[in-house]
């Protein structure tokens, strides 16, 4: 039997929309669960849409309201599901993160270490570390888009001994040959299977390559998405050895 299946969700939001957005989690969610995945994660923002000039209007916190559609499935499903959401912060300007929702109920918090120049102006930087979550016989800890850029990030991963390493990202055309490299690296120089979860369309002004991606521990990739649109990419871990699924999801 298969010892663990992992999947990243490429998905397009409404730009501003929590509640349309929670419901494309849930399609999501609910496709995954039908593959019987075990952990599933979405890329940066993906409940606001990368908009930062209204990061402010649309932080929330995992106990709130609107995000108790995904909390349910997370238990319903027993799946544990990592959304990208803009979260409060001690300061007017709030965090670019990430909530992490187990099937037992709990919940848990990751905050974007490293910000890109751009937003600067918009959100504050989460504090340096990293935490590891245990999952059946794996474990991982989380990254946010520009985290990847920086190899102390992924070095701080693998110090506490963690197995995946799981990154929501909205990553251009442009981008995408230096940040996929970093990822297929750092599965190789740490031996952690890497996760690459990106938008599948435009996502505030920016395009998104889509072209999301799972990498084995050794640097090789288990499955890519073509381009953009709607995708579960999903990873399988069987006697040591990961292989790789693509299935489409209706947007």
């Amino acid at each position: 039997m298969p010892s663990m299946r992992i999947a990243a969700a490429q998905c397009l939001s409404v730009p501003a929309d929590l509640a349309a957005n929670v419901d494309i989690h849930c399609s999501f969610i609910a496709a995954a669960s039908a593959a019987n995945v075990d952990l599933l994660v979405f890329p940066e923002l993906s409940l606001s849409d990368y908009e930062l000039p209204l990061l402010g209007s649309c932080t929330v916190q995992p106990e709130d309201a609107v995000l108790a559609p995904i909390r349910q499935l997370a238990r319903a499903r027993a799946m544990t599901v990592v959304i990208g959401a803009a979260l409060p912060s001690t300061s007017a300007r709030p965090y670019i993160g990430a909530i992490t929702f187990f099937p037992d109920g709990r919940s848990s918090r990751y905050c974007k270490q490293y910000l890109d120049p751009s937003e600067a102006p918009f959100a504050t930087p989460g504090e340096r570390g990293a935490k590891r979550h245990d999952l059946a016989e794996e474990s991982f800890t989380l990254a946010i888009c520009a985290d990847t850029t920086h190899e102390q990030h992924a070095q701080r991963a693998a110090a506490t001994g963690a197995s995946l390493y799981l990154a929501g990202v909205l990553v251009s055309p442009k981008g995408y040959p230096l940040d996929s490299a970093n990822l297929s690296r750092y599965a190789a120089r740490y031996a952690m299977t890497t996760l690459m979860a990106n938008h599948g369309g435009p996502s505030g002004p920016y395009l998104s390559a889509g072209r999301s991606a799972i990498w084995a521990p050794g640097g090789k990739l288990v499955v890519e998405a073509p381009g953009p649109g709607s995708y579960l990419l999903i990873a399988t871990k069987e006697s040591a050895r990961w292989t790789g699924e693509l299935r489409a999801v209706a947007a």
